[in-house]
C-alpha cells in the first residue's frame, strides 16, 4: 500500500543540501518517505541512508515507496534520540547530513484508531510508537489535576489550562474518558475559540507531546546529531509549533554563538509559500531551519 503523501517544504529542503557531497545521511523521522525519496533521487552519490521512525506502520509504507533504493537504506525502528546506537549498529562514526521532520504525521492524524485527532472518533491513544505503555487515556484518567494543568500550560500553552484540568478531573469521576470524542465533549465548555484554530487544538497537542516525550527527545536528538556531524555537514529540522521551533532556534544559536560548533544557514526559519499552503493546508505552520558543522 502506497499512501499519497506531500512532503512539506521539499524544494527548500533539497536546496539546503544541493551543494553537499553526501556519503552517509541520517533521517530521524522517515514518515512516509517523501523527503527521503527526494534526497536519494537528487543525490545519487549517497552510499548509506539511515532511516529512522518510531512508527512501524510508517516504515512498512516507506519501504514500499523506496524499494528502488533498498540497497542504500538501513531502516531503524525507534526515536531519533537513539542516533548514537543506530550509527554504532552500522559501524558509522559520523554523517554528512541529518534531518528531523518533527511532530505527528498526516497519516497518523488521518487514522482514527491512533487517537491523535479530535476531528475523528477513536481511542485516546496518541502513541507514535505503539509499543510504548503510556497512552493519552492513562494521562487523562489517572494524572492529578495539578499535573494535567502543568501539561496543558507547558506543552500546549493553553491559556485556560487550570479550567481544562479541573473540568477533566470533575468529569472523569462520573465516567472514564476513553475516546477523542468524549475528551472533546468534556473540555469544549471551558475553552474559547482563538482565531482560526479549533479551541481543542492546544489541549490535544499538549497530550500528544507529553505521551511521546517530544520536546525532550528533540533536544537530545539535536545534541547527538551535532556531535555526529562531519565538518561541513548540515543539519535541518522542520517543526510545526512554537515550542519545537524555540528548542531548535535556541540550540542552533547556542551552538553557533557560544560553542562555535555550528554556523547558522537560516537566520530566520523557512516557511511555506502561499501556493504550497493552498495545496497542503497542513503545511501552514511549518518552520524549517538549517545549520552547518564547523
Amino acid at each position: 500500500m502506497i499512501i499519497k503523501h506531500e512532503p512539506v517544504l521539499v524544494e527548500e529542503f533539497l536546496q539546503a543540501f544541493e551543494n553537499l557531497e553526501i556519503d552517509t545521511f541520517f533521517d530521524g523521522t522517515l514518515g512516509l518517505g517523501g523527503h527521503a525519496e527526494a534526497l536519494l533521487k537528487s543525490h545519487k552519490e549517497i552510499k548509506v541512508y539511515i532511516a529512522c521512525d518510531q512508527d512501524f506502520q510508517a516504515i512498512k509504507i516507506a519501504q514500499e515507496k523506496l524499494k528502488k533504493y533498498e540497497n542504500k537504506i538501513r531502516y531503524k525502528k525507534g526515536n531519533f534520540a537513539g542516533l548514537d546506537r543506530y550509527l554504532e549498529e552500522e559501524d558509522i562514526g559520523s554523517v554528512d547530513g541529518v534531518f528531523f521532520d518533527v511532530g505527528v504525521s498526516s497519516m497518523q492524524i488521518d487514522m482514527p484508531d491512533r487517537g491523535f485527532s479530535f476531528g475523528k472518533t477513536g481511542p485516546l491513544d496518541m502513541r507514535m510508537d505503539r509499543e510504548n505503555e503510556l497512552t493519552a487515556a492513562e494521562v487523562v484518567n489517572k494524572f492529578s489535576e495539578k499535573k494535567l494543568g502543568e501539561i496543558f500550560k507547558d506543552m500546549g500553552e493553553e491559556p485556560r489550562w487550570r479550567q481544562v484540568a479541573k473540568q477533566i478531573v470533575s468529569k472523569r469521576r462520573e465516567k472514564k474518558i476513553t475516546t477523542t470524542k468524549e475528551l472533546l465533549e468534556v473540555i469544549s465548555p471551558v475553552l474559547k475559540r482563538r482565531g482560526r484554530i479549533h479551541p481543542a487544538t492546544l489541549v490535544f497537542q499538549a497530550l500528544r507531546i507529553y505521551v511521546n516525550s517530544e520536546l525532550e527527545m528533540l533536544e537530545k536528538g539535536i545534541k547527538r546529531a551535532v556531535t555526529r556531524l562531519k565538518q561541513g555537514g548540515i543539519i535541518g529540522v522542520i517543526s510545526f509549533h512554537s515550542l519545537e521551533d524555540r528548542i531548535v532556534k535556541n540550540l542552533f544559536r547556542d551552538y553557533a554563538r557560544e560553542e562555535k560548533k555550528l554556523r547558522l544557514i537560516t537566520k530566520k526559519p523557512i516557511t511555506p509559500q502561499r501556493k504550497e499552503i493552498l495545496k497542503n493546508p497542513r503545511s501552514r505552520s511549518a518552520k524549517m531551519r538549517f545549520a552547518m558543522k564547523l
